[in-house]
């Protein structure tokens, strides 16, 4: 189908546009981003005046819960709010139930994401067999199956020789290892941030030396192996620093935050409030300022959703006992355009840590209006004010902060490869 849009406010962060003008799309594909094309003839047209017209977001870390946690979410389910927060690429992590450790899963995976047609879904494969942390992958036969990287999701490594193993494996088929840097026996049986609140509510610590050691430790070994290493959902200052430090030093690291740790802290848990139980947690205001300082420098090249849906029980336990994690998918856009008026960003820059920089990561051709590239494209109304609550979201999970917020920027079309998969009108 032909279609134009036309009249929007283009952001292309991958080629530096940022302007008032139209998009031409033609078999699926981006014809060309003018102010005229002579010839074309357009099937539909989508009048997108006062509007965002954006690349589809791609989004780092996002949780689909099938294959063995439908109860709490499916890719159609998922895929489908995915679609309706302009997200039109997302990577799941290994810890599905069978784990992600098998080209047969992968495939299953992807060949379901295919029949819903919501969204582009990538694999992240295991880098140890069950996600043991033991016994390491057929990395050569995940990557063969379309894995976009490996990692061994919230587990941690049996000890670091298993670790330098996994990088020097991984290195070898020239694939990014993701890295959830957290040590074990630092962070124990915690669940929030250590501090003056989980002093006061009596709740079990995770210190902010859980990270900065497990961060130190694996930039040792990633200088050691040269592995592409990428650090995922990092939520302390000083951690961000030791990754600043060796992206200047020339280790090929990146990192990414989730967009909750840009907005809250360890404050807002409140009185045992099970919604802000995430993983990591929620830091001090200090750490919070730390990172959005380093989403504006360009250190954090990448602010993801780390979607994880549940069921309504997992967080109707006492705080400790609850299941961690938020349903971010819808929230992600909204959250990044609040974050570029208060963080003083140029909007280019922030949609460009949900669009290029994590396609640049994971190596696919997405997050940009190049002519020729696949018609992955959203329209957002920048001005439109919507309510975060359970009838408002599409995801199965309503466990988020957020509830009741009142956001800015909701998504009004987005089209797959230039078919529409969803439109508010």
């Amino acid at each position: 189908m032909r279609i134009l849009i036309k009249n929007g406010r283009v952001i292309d962060p991958a080629n530096r546009l940022d302007r008032v003008t139209n998009v031409y799309i033609a078999g699926g594909r981006i014809e060309a981003v003018a102010d005229s094309l002579e010839g074309f003839e357009a099937e539909r047209t989508i009048d997108a005046q006062g509007r965002l017209v954006l690349p589809g977001l791609v989004d780092l870390a996002a949780r689909l819960r099938e294959p063995g946690f439908e109860h709490k979410g499916t890719i159609a389910s998922e895929t489908r709010a995915a679609a309706a927060a302009g997200i039109t690429s997302l990577v799941t992590p290994p810890d599905t139930d069978p784990v992600i450790d098998t080209p047969a899963v992968a495939k299953l995976i992807r060949k379901t994401a295919q029949l819903a047609g919501y969204c582009h879904v990538y694999s992240i494969g295991a880098a140890t067999q069950k996600l043991g942390g033991e016994h390491i992958s057929e990395m050569g036969a995940l990557k063969a199956a379309g894995c976009v990287g490996v990692g061994n999701a919230l587990t941690p490594f049996k000890n670091p020789l298993v670790e330098k193993r996994v990088m020097e494996y991984a290195a070898t088929f020239d694939l990014t290892l993701f890295l959830f840097s957290e040590d074990p026996s630092l962070r124990h049986n915690g669940c929030v941030h250590e501090g003056a609140i989980s002093t006061r509510l009596g709740l079990p610590g995770i210190p902010e030396a859980a990270e900065t050691v497990a961060v130190a430790r694996n930039l040792a070994l990633v200088a050691d192996t040269g592995v592409r290493a990428h650090f995922s959902q990092i939520s302390t200052a000083k951690a961000l620093q030791m990754i600043a430090r060796a992206q200047y030093d020339g280790l090929p690291v990146s990192v990414d935050v989730a967009a909750h740790h840009l907005f809250l802290t360890d404050m807002d848990i409140g009185e045992f409030d099970s919604q802000c139980h995430v993983r990591p947690p929620l830091r001090h205001q200090r750490d919070l300022q730390g990172l959005r300082e380093g989403v504006r420098k360009g250190t954090v090249g990448v602010i993801c959703s780390d979607h994880q849906p549940h069921e309504a029980d997992a967080k109707l336990r006492p705080f400790r006992e609850t299941a961690s994690g938020i349903s971010g998918l819808e929230t992600l856009l909204p959250l990044t355009l609040r974050l570029a008026e208060e963080n003083r960003m140029e909007l280019l820059d922030a949609i460009a840590r949900v669009t290029t920089a994590p396609a640049k990561i994971i190596g696919i051709e997405a997050g940009n209006l190049s002519p020729g590239a696949s018609a992955d494209v959203t329209v957002v109304d920048p001005e439109q004010y919507w309510r975060v609550t359970p009838a408002n979201l599409l995801s199965r999970g309503h466990n988020t902060p957020f509830r009741d917020w009142d956001m800015k920027g909701r998504v009004s079309h987005t089209l797959l490869a230039g078919e529409l998969v969803f439109s508010r009108t």
